[in-house]
């Protein structure tokens, strides 16, 4: 998550870990017995906390249910597991609290954990273990350190920003000096807001998404240039109607998401670019999925961030990239979507 080599160790992918989710509902469903059935769905409710909050096994362990968790505002407060007094509070799905609404709602389920999810974490592990032993997974990876640093490599993967992936995690978060619009931690709460709630909707259907700040807008007759700057200090600019920026309400320093679908972003091999394109990025080719039709890039731009462009396959054939190469992604303004 820092830089440290991490990277190099193993850890679930998304389909993993949306694999060992069914596994644990399924199990969890799977007793006829009420008290069994109780418990179980204890251990749930711990795998989807460590699994959707990144949070140590200790900090969850230590939740007070009524108390720490807002379903309302959908988010978890969080006691520091180094036990020095700090506080943090990490964003939740919509999905996810209500969920757990229900679970802290159900008198059956509240007394027979007796109003806490304080349970021997040995226990906790085995569990998750086994969860992940039938599935074919290593043990190990399916721990729930493990699953905490999978989590992180997912959501820096879904381009959240590294310091939101740090302030959620409860790490210390970089420094944004070098940034052109330094973000504040109410700012980085809500673009961690931003991401959990494009997670838990996947009704646009748009693979790539920068979360990131309004730095200038330009009017025209008819349209206007808009500038942001993301977390990672990456520029994107984007061209709308004046209807849209006033129904939006856009103006300098609003938090806005910038999406782009992966056909729109074009690949350029080569050391340098020369292109019309009013966004282009820099990064090197990680992962290539070949299918008849089309074939699939993900180019890193930084640790952090990734985009996804897809090309027919004959093209693919044509530019003959192959992993680790250096690209250039381009896309142009009129490609770019916002949301707020």
């Amino acid at each position: 998550m820092t830089g440290n080599g991490a990277s190099t160790e193993a850890y679930l992918d998304s389909i993993q870990l949306s694999a060992l989710e069914q596994a644990f509902r399924e199990w969890a469903e799977a007793s006829p017995r009420q008290d069994v059935s109780l418990s179980r769905r204890r251990i749930l409710l711990l795998f989807l906390l460590i699994r959707y909050t990144g949070a140590r096994l200790n900090e969850v362990l230590s939740l007070s249910p009524f108390k720490d968790i807002d379903t309302k505002e959908c988010c978890v407060h969080f006691q520091s597991a180094e036990g020095n007094g700090a506080t943090r509070d990490v964003r939740i799905s919509k999905s996810l609290a209500g969920e757990l609404s229900c679970a802290l709602s159900d008198t059956p389920f509240m007394e027979a954990i007796g109003y806490s999810f304080d349970v021997d974490p040995a226990f906790v592990r085995r569990k998750f273990y086994e969860r992940a032993e039938e599935l074919g997974i290593d043990k190990r990876q399916g721990s729930p350190e493990m699953i905490r640093k999978a989590r992180a490599v997912e959501l820096m993967h879904g381009n959240l920003p590294l310091p939101a992936v740090q302030l959620m995690l409860g790490q210390s978060v970089v420094n944004q000096a070098a940034s052109h619009a330094p973000f504040s931690e109410p700012e980085l709460h809500e673009v961690t807001r931003l991401y959990m709630d494009r997670e838990s909707d996947r009704r646009t259907s748009a693979r790539n998404a920068f979360y990131g700040k309004v730095t200038s807008i330009k009017k025209g007759d008819i349209q206007a240039r808009v500038d942001l700057v993301t977390v990672d200090n990456h520029l994107v600019t984007t061209v709308i109607t004046l209807s849209s920026l006033d129904r939006l309400c856009l103006t300098p320093g609003k938090l806005v998401t910038a999406e782009v679908k992966a056909p729109y972003v074009i690949l350029q091999h080569g050391s340098n670019s020369s292109s019309s394109a009013d966004n282009v990025f820099e990064g090197i080719v990680s992962r290539i999925t070949t299918g008849k039709i089309s074939t699939e890039y993900i180019v890193r731009i930084s640790e952090a961030a990734g985009l996804c462009s897809v090309v027919s396959s004959d093209s693919a054939e044509q530019l003959g990239l192959s992993i680790g190469d250096s690209v250039f992604a381009l896309f142009n303004c009129y490609a770019v979507v916002l949301h707020i």
